[in-house]
């Protein structure tokens, strides 16, 4: 009984520590979908991404200038110039995603 319980309990912990770290993972990988085409328009036809072999000319080059999470997700909400929101095309979490790809791209952080 000792053995299933410290079985359970092992398992219960290595998923909570496999669990958001695939989560990001995954949050990553649809952030970069949605920044090289699955957005409407697409954000790699604006803005230049290293990591997303995009060269936009129009937006900010995002290697340059770096933005934190907070900043991208109020700019995909709200817009800024000629860049539109995203608020009611994409749901908060496909904001969330782009912005947490964004973030690793250009810092390496999450």
């Amino acid at each position: 009984m000792k053995h299933v319980v410290l079985s359970a309990a092992m398992a219960a912990l290595l998923i909570g520590v496999a669990g958001p770290s695939f989560a990001a993972e995954a949050d990553l990988e649809k952030g970069k979908a949605l920044f090289l085409s699955d957005a409407a328009p697409a954000c790699a036809v604006c803005h230049t991404l290293k990591d997303a072999g995009s060269a936009g000319t129009i937006g900010p080059d995002l290697d340059e200038l770096k933005p934190d999470a907070a900043r991208i997700k109020k700019v995909l909400e709200e817009g800024m110039g000629v860049m539109p929101s995203y608020a009611d095309s994409l749901d908060e979490a496909s904001r969330d995603a782009i912005a947490a790809y964004i973030v690793h791209a250009t810092s390496g952080e999450q």
